[in-house]
C-alpha cells in the first residue's frame, strides 16, 4: 500500500517492521535515499538500507511511531516523530525524515535519522 500523504510513510514502516516485511520497508525509500544509521554513519542506497533495517525487521518489534509534525513545501515534506520499540530490550527516540512526492502521487523517504 503506497503512502498517499507524508505522515502515511511512518504508519507503513511501522507495519512493515512489525510484521518483518524487509522488502515492504525499503520500498518505502527512494532508490537513492539516505539513511543514518545508530552509529550516525550515513548509508545511501536500496542495498544499504536494505542492510540496516534488516536486523530489525528480523527481531519482528514491537515498534510505535507517534508522527509529531509535518511541514510540506510543494512535493517536499519534513516528518518528526517519536518511536519506541520493544526487542528484547526497550529503545525509543525521535526521528525527523524527509520525503518526497512522486510523479504517480504517493511519498517515499528521502533522508531517514530514526536518531535525531
Amino acid at each position: 500500500m503506497p503512502a498517499r500523504a507524508p505522515e502515511e510513510l511512518d504508519v507503513l514502516i511501522q507495519q512493515a517492521i512489525n510484521q518483518g516485511d524487509l522488502d515492504a520497508v525499503v520500498a518505502l525509500y527512494e532508490p537513492g535515499a539516505v539513511f543514518s544509521n545508530q552509529q550516525g554513519e550515513l548509508r545511501s542506497g536500496s542495498d544499504a538500507i536494505r542492510q540496516e533495517m534488516a536486523p530489525f525487521t528480523g527481531m519482528k518489534p514491537d515498534l510505535k511511531i507517534e508522527v509529531t509534525k509535518v511541514i510540506t513545501a510543494g512535493d517536499i515534506a519534513v516528518i518528526y516523530s517519536r518511536w519506541s520499540m520493544t526487542t528484547p530490550s526497550q529503545m525509543s527516540g525521535r526521528a525527523v525524515e524527509v520525503a518526497r512526492r512522486q510523479q504517480d502521487g504517493n511519498w517515499l523517504f528521502v533522508i531517514d535519522d530514526p536518531g535525531a
